[in-house]
């Protein structure tokens, strides 16, 4: 992981924002998160990553980020990793694949939730499944866009 003045008050941040929630197998959510910045190569990245679900899964909004004075690079990202579910996820996806910070990130989170080997036994059913094939076509679909630069 990077450590700047950034990274640490995105760290702080992101652990405020997820520190009650849990994932599917009942871990603490934080580690998605930080499993991700673990994997990045340059601050806005790392930061991306830190707060890819932050506003999309906690009452912190985009302008509450915003304020806190991070890049635009990183909010533009940010803007692009915030589902609004209005709008098709593979469209949703493809708007991703335009951005190399919101693309890296992405690929990141995708491998990470299709790793069915963080879920228990149990949890392996046919919704999870059909989640884990609707994230290898997303995967596909981002990987082609890194393809064309």
């Amino acid at each position: 992981m990077i450590y700047t003045e950034n990274t640490k008050k995105a760290l702080k941040l992101c652990f405020e924002a997820h520190k009650e929630q849990k994932d599917k197998s009942g871990l603490p959510y934080v580690f998605h998160p930080f499993h991700l910045a673990e994997q990045m190569e340059d601050e806005d990245t790392t930061i991306t990553a830190l707060l890819h679900d932050v506003a999309e899964d906690t009452d912190v909004t985009l302008e509450d980020i915003a304020g806190m004075g991070f890049s635009q690079k990183v909010m533009e990202a940010l803007a692009l990793l915030t589902h609004d579910e209005a709008v098709p996820y593979m469209e949703y996806v493809k708007e991703i694949g335009k951005n190399p910070v919101a693309r890296k990130v992405k690929l990141a989170d995708l491998r990470h939730n299709s790793d069915l080997s963080r879920l228990d036994a149990d949890q392996i059913n046919e919704k999870a499944l059909a989640r884990a094939k609707k994230y290898e076509e997303a995967i596909r679909l981002l990987e082609e866009r890194e393809d064309l630069g």
